[in-house]
């Protein structure tokens, strides 16, 4: 008799997919803050997720403002009208545009209009999610030295006929002139596939050579 192998594929809903995307920027957007420097290292514990040890933020003013954030994302991935989401890191003495993380977002329509269910393994998911989180923990050999007081905020790309909640504001796209880009890993939950690429300012030095 044939040895046969069983490959398991795990349901993912749209509200499930949404889940699994809004959770992934959450702690995307912790190990960008701790890897970056933009807050002090002993303001982060460690924590366990994806397989990786991962940095969590104990500033309650940050842990709210990204909790908050993640919410909100959640409803707009369900809703098919999220196109994508930047965490912007500028200047803290002159608010000029440093990196921009940028997170482009492809949802599945047919998902969103008819309900429909899509299969894949969340070990699959986890290990696609592992390489990205590990491109940013190393940021800091292919990223500029932030060597100054920074600060951070997130831009949200929403389809032009979504209701804004009052707690969001209309923004300029925060962009950087002359960029350098570096792309990073991708992941897709087949319902949502999530594009990563990081743009940041170069040192006027190196523009001269």
């Amino acid at each position: 008799m044939a040895a046969s192998r069983t490959i398991s594929k795990d349901i993912i809903t749209l509200k499930g997919s949404a889940a699994i995307v809004s959770e992934f920027f959450g702690y995307a957007a912790n190990s960008i803050l701790y890897n970056r420097g933009v807050y002090p290292e002993e303001s982060f514990v460690k924590v366990k997720k994806y397989g990786l040890p991962m940095l969590l933020t104990e500033d309650e003013g940050v842990k709210t403002f990204i909790t908050n954030i993640t919410t909100q994302l959640s409803e707009w991935l369900e809703s098919g009208k999220l196109q994508r989401v930047v965490l912007v890191i500028m200047s803290k003495a002159t608010s000029e545009v440093l990196e921009r993380w940028n997170f482009k977002i492809e949802t599945d329509g047919e998902v969103v209009e008819k309900g429909v269910s899509r299969a894949k393994s969340d070990k699959e998911i986890m290990r696609e999610i592992q390489a990205i989180m590990r491109q940013i923990a190393s940021s800091i050999t292919y990223l500029p030295c932030l060597d100054e007081p920074c600060i951070f905020d997130v831009l949200a790309y929403t389809d032009k006929d979504l209701t804004v909640p009052v707690t969001w504001m209309e923004s300029d796209a925060k962009l950087i002139k002359n960029a350098q880009m570096v792309k990073l890993h991708s992941f897709d939950t087949k319902i949502h596939k999530v594009d990563t690429l990081v743009s940041y300012k170069t040192d006027e030095w190196d523009e001269e050579q």
